[in-house]
């Protein structure tokens, strides 16, 4: 039995991220970014009008000043064709607008009177209020993205903005979600004495959507050798990964250590000291051109929960290619003392409101209920007592 954090290096030495790849801005979102971005366009692409009003010149724009009104710019006009602004002149302007040369200000509409062809203004104007200058955002050869940057809405906004219709990214791992079980039944079929329904696929998948991750296959097999071997052989040839939920101890009905032997598959570990979720396993497939990261989950849904959140995780992370895929805890003051026996460590579910940690509901490897209420986890060492008030870092997704 080794300890999580021991895992944890086990397995990201293993993993790398998946090679890059090209896609449409829409594909990209939720991946990380494969390279760094320059700017091309500068943002503004040219001095632009803030407000609907009025181009003038300070010069001769005062309080009280009187202009005459010549032509009016509004958004799309080919820049090209302006012209100059005359002293004693201002020219209507409107919002994203170029100002015309000369201009050095823009007034607004509320600040001023129009009488026929000319303006009368009411309040103070001072040198490049309400103009956007040209590279005041963005400028030519700025660098816009890194390597490593989650893209997100807002990231595929800047790219559109320097027209790309594609970025370079580590792409999301296509995962297999592998439940093991005779008892086990889809949600939907109908419940026959001895039977429950199979709440660790959904679980799973849930999980990994997310995480961003979409492509999931997922399967469930009966307690035999045989459909075990064949589902790991045909999920370890399609998939990056491969999450199996059950089926990971030592037990007579326990088929996945034997099915990973008979495939070539040893695993580099298969318990690891924490609770809930000690029987997990990993290994991994090799070859030239494809390899898959195989993670043995317990059956128990808050252990199979615990186990992907702090263990599986992490690897997918770096699979997607972030470039630090432990830094995802947050702190939250502990809202009660809480202590626990035992020699392993064990993992408390809870809810995080306002900055607090709450814990929630049965603290056992089978209590869905509380975990549906607080899913965050709060990590808890074997004897140690926290008490409330403290300060402690929590998992929350």
């Amino acid at each position: 039995m080794i300890e999580v954090s021991e895992a944890l290096e086990q397995m990201l030495h293993h993993s790398q991220p998946l090679p890059l790849k090209g896609v449409p801005l829409m594909e990209a979102v939720g991946c990380y970014a494969a390279r760094e971005v320059l700017a091309t366009v500068a943002l503004p692409g040219f001095d632009n009008s803030a407000m609907d009003g009025y181009a003038v010149r300070t010069a001769d724009a005062s309080r009280g000043g009187k202009l005459q009104v010549v032509g009016q710019h509004a958004a799309g006009l080919n820049t090209q064709n302006l012209q100059p602004l005359g002293l004693g002149r201002a020219c209507r302007i409107f919002t994203g607008a170029a100002v015309p040369p000369g201009a050095d200000a823009v007034v607004m509409q509320e600040d001023v009177e129009r009488e026929g062809e000319h303006i009368l203004i009411h309040d103070d104007v001072d040198p490049g209020q309400f103009i956007r200058r040209k590279g005041s955002d963005i400028c030519a050869g700025q660098i816009l993205l890194r390597r490593g940057t989650r893209i997100n809405a807002a990231t595929i906004g800047l790219l559109a903005s320097q027209g790309r219709a594609q970025v370079d990214v580590f792409p999301m791992p296509r995962v297999g979600v592998l439940t093991t079980g005779d008892e086990l039944i889809p949600p939907g079929a109908t419940l026959q004495p001895g039977q429950i329904y199979n709440s660790n696929g959904p679980m799973l998948e849930a999980l990994l959507r997310e995480c961003g991750i979409r492509d999931v296959i997922r399967q469930h097999v009966a307690d035999t050798q045989a459909a075990t071997v064949l589902a790991l052989m045909e999920l370890t040839a399609q998939c990056n990964a491969v999450i199996i939920s059950g089926g990971v101890s030592v037990g007579e009905r326990d088929f996945v250590k034997p099915a990973l032997a008979q495939l070539g598959l040893d695993p580099l570990f298969w318990r690891v000291r924490m609770k809930p979720g000690k029987p997990f396993l990993f290994a991994r497939t090799t070859g030239a051109q494809h390899t898959c990261s195989v993670f043995g989950l317990p059956g128990n849904p808050v252990s199979s929960y615990t186990t992907f959140r702090v263990l599986v995780q992490p690897i997918l992370r770096r699979l997607m290619g972030d470039p630090q895929p432990l830094a995802h805890s947050h702190t939250a003051i502990v809202t009660e003392t809480l202590s626990i026996q035992g020699d392993r460590p064990h993992y408390l579910h809870g809810e995080v409101k306002e900055g607090r940690f709450h814990p929630l509901g049965l603290q056992r490897s089978d209590a869905l209920h509380g975990l549906s209420q607080g899913a965050a986890l709060l990590r808890i060492e074997p004897g140690e007592t926290i008490a409330a008030g403290t300060l402690r870092h929590v998992i929350v997704g």
